[in-house]
């Protein structure tokens, strides 16, 4: 769906994206990761042209984006910024239509969309659609921003750190929401984030920069299992504290209940009640933990587990 091939991107003598090659499939979230200044926003906004490359190719349906008319290509790119940046004079149904507008959809069918997408992301219709921006709070306003960036239905939609500016329960709950979003809508996403944890929960792929070039591009479980360099490893940080985050007892133990551990309760806090030795054989006899989080979108190797409750007892485990 979006290919670049040795696209750099220089601001006078500085050089912010260095020679990066990556392709993001279609369907696929993608995440861009890096510490500030590495060059993830710049590369974002290269690919629906709000910043020009320098050198290189970035493909968009297999053609260069330089080859639509840009207001086109924009239409097929819906864009989240980390502002949100609604209209405040505009009401919510008049910020969501702006493309559907420019686009001539009907009256008919423009209020259609607007409703299917409020319905979408758990906001009644007919008590939001004719508020204004202020009345809402900031939770409201990032999901106004994501529905926005969907309403004309384009196959692409660039994220640039949508919930950076929340609180951490809107944060996790908004995410969670992405994520059940993105199962229904199948959409591809490119989204750009300083946070490894929200990165890990979220990317099926991440693509990690540092300095304007790509450090590692992987699977949540390869970065986390094999992480190329020592940036890679510096940057991640501590991988048992990342996989517990993302596990709870009931990921080992939903399907063999005699092992006795209430599934709602972290996995640090239990793990000295598993039943070690029916977990161990049921790990034998298994290649991967297939269930990580609720959305099942994560995977443990026995490796890891064993890591993670060896150090636990004292490597007793062994």
């Amino acid at each position: 769906m979006i290919e670049f091939k040795n696209v750099s991107k220089k601001y006078g003598d500085n050089l912010a994206v260095e020679d990066v090659n990556f392709k993001v499939e279609e369907g696929e979230f993608f995440v861009i990761i890096g510490p500030s200044g590495c060059g993830k926003t710049t590369t974002l906004k290269m690919i629906n042209r709000l910043i020009p490359l320098t050198t290189g190719y970035i493909y968009f349906k297999e053609k260069p984006v330089s080859d639509f008319p840009l207001y086109e290509m924009r239409w097929d790119i819906g864009y989240v910024l980390q502002q949100i940046a609604l209209f405040p004079h505009m009401t919510i149904k008049e910020n969501i239509a702006q493309v559907p507008e420019m686009k001539k959809w009907s009256n008919k069918d423009i209020d259609a969309r607007v409703d299917e997408l409020l319905e979408m992301v758990g906001l009644e219709p007919e008590a939001y659609r004719n508020r204004i921006p202020s009345e809402l709070s900031g939770g409201e306003k990032q999901r106004i921003g994501v529905i926005r960036a969907l309403a004309a239905d384009p196959p692409v939609i660039l994220m640039d750190e949508p919930f950076s500016a929340l609180d951490p329960i809107s944060r996790e709950r908004l995410q969670d929401d992405l994520i059940e979003l993105q199962k229904k809508i199948k959409k591809t996403i490119v989204f750009v984030t300083h946070d490894i944890q929200e990165a890990l929960k979220m990317g099926d792929r991440i693509c990690l920069l540092n300095a304007g070039s790509v450090e590692q591009i992987g699977t949540p479980e390869e970065f986390l299992s094999e992480p190329k360099n020592d940036f890679v490893r510096d940057f991640i940080g501590d991988v048992d504290s990342h996989l517990m985050k993302q596990s709870t007892a009931g990921d080992i133990v939903r399907n063999e209940p005699e092992m006795g551990a209430d599934p709602d309760r972290d996995l640090p806090e239990v793990s000295h009640e598993v039943n070690m030795h029916e977990l161990f054989k049921y790990f034998s006899e298994h290649d991967t933990l297939i269930i990580v989080d609720e959305n099942q979108r994560k995977l443990l190797n026995r490796q890891d587990l064993f890591k993670y409750l060896s150090k636990d007892e004292g490597g007793g485990h062994q």
